[in-house]
């Protein structure tokens, strides 16, 4: 099915004129200049002759990722005579000049238009983007789930690790190493390796990415960018390690230091 959208422009003499979006152009395919038969809406109707004047790139919208028809674009009286009823519309958009104000156009339009639900770009975009709002949310619990069990699994990590060593750092404490010392050393390394893991996260998180849009843009044939790994997403997962590895390896420390080494040997 096509979704025939109207843009505002001279008609030329001749057949008259209409865009193609490349999808389309590639599925067919059509080429600049050549003709086409479109049929109105209206039953009974005869087809009419285009002329393929351009190929369009449908912007990438994720709020209409999922509405993935083709489209065309003619000019506004033809796409009058192409519709069943004359001077009714779904919806039009009005572009005012930087720096106007909305509200006296909204209520203009209301009052001309009766039965007209007037709304602003910005309302507008709120309105459309409330499924995306609800998947945002759902991610947001996921990464604190996440980030949670991260750092229990950090924490158990370093304290198997401690254990481990527990007549090495009795030793250490017997021949004159401060207990300040062992429990730097202790976080030193739990922060080692929680940087070390943000990074092989942050590595894995990227391929994930270009894999998800690389099959996702094949299947809608769209510049749209379904996963994304910025730098504030690297930082923050830094930041997070750090933070992480920090409490995780203090924690861990803290069990090793206030136990006296005559008794760090024991199991």
């Amino acid at each position: 099915m096509l979704t025939l959208l109207a843009v505002a422009a001279a008609l030329g003499g001749g057949l008259p004129q209409m865009l193609v979006e490349r999808r389309l152009a590639e599925a067919v395919p059509l080429h600049v200049g050549d003709t086409v038969s479109v049929r109105p809406l209206a039953s009974g109707a005869a087809l009419r002759p285009f002329v393929v004047a351009g190929v369009f790139e449908r912007p990438a919208d994720p709020s209409r990722i999922s509405r993935n028809e083709f489209e065309v674009r003619l000019h506004l009286p033809d796409l009058q005579a192409m519709l069943p009823a004359t001077d009714r519309v779904d919806r039009f958009a009005v572009v005012l000049a930087p720096g106007a104000d909305p509200s006296p156009a909204a209520r203009w339009i209301a009052g001309v238009a009766f039965g007209t639900a007037v709304f602003g770009s910005r309302d507008l975009a709120e309105e459309s983007s409330s499924t995306f709002r609800v998947v945002s949310r759902f991610h947001h619990a996921i990464g604190i789930v996440t980030i949670l069990a991260s750092g229990i699994f950090l924490l158990c990590v370093m304290t198997i690790r401690v254990d481990e060593r527990r007549r090495d750092m009795a030793t250490l404490r017997l021949v004159g190493v401060s207990r300040a010392t062992v429990f730097r050393a202790i976080v030193l390394e739990a922060i080692a390796i929680a940087v070390l893991g943000s990074a092989a996260g942050a590595g894995v998180g990227i391929v994930g990415a270009r894999i998800v849009n690389a099959y996702y843009a094949h299947v809608y044939d769209t510049t749209l960018r379904f996963a994304l790994v910025t730098p504030r997403i690297v930082l923050l997962a830094a930041l997070l390690g750090l933070g992480l590895g920090a409490a995780a390896g203090a924690l861990a420390a803290w069990r090793v230091v206030n136990v006296p080494p005559q008794r760090l040997g024991e199991r």
